[in-house]
């Protein structure tokens, strides 16, 4: 079972084909679908990427979920109770996004 918690977008102004390359570099994983990856880590961090055909580009989408097995209740605890999660992670989404965005000569954007 994963419980999410967190979620952020964003928008990159090129297709899905020539971000997708770009994200798989800078992105370690440890599953990889179509257009999805994947990052497991630790005992319960989860890290899922998807990419989505935009009208401006690609869109971003990255979520973190808690999928811990055992000792669920102690995870918000060991990551003082999530307190500024969401922004640091929507920060280091958009430094990623502005690194996909340097690499591939486009605009990027966090929605």
């Amino acid at each position: 079972m994963k419980k999410l918690i967190t979620e952020v977008t964003g928008v990159v102004a090129a297709p899905v084909e020539r971000v997708w390359p770009v994200l798989l570099e800078n992105v370690p994983s440890t599953e990889t679908g179509e257009h999805a990856l994947a990052y497991q880590g630790g005992w319960w961090y989860r890290g899922e990427w998807s990419l989505a055909p935009h009208p401006e580009g690609t869109r971003v989408v990255h979520r973190v979920y808690n999928v811990a097995e055992w000792l669920r209740w102690g995870v918000p605890l060991a990551n003082r109770l999530f307190i500024g999660f969401g922004r640091r992670t929507r920060e280091g989404f958009a430094e990623g996004l502005t690194h996909i965005g340097a690499k591939l000569g486009c605009a990027t954007r966090v929605t």
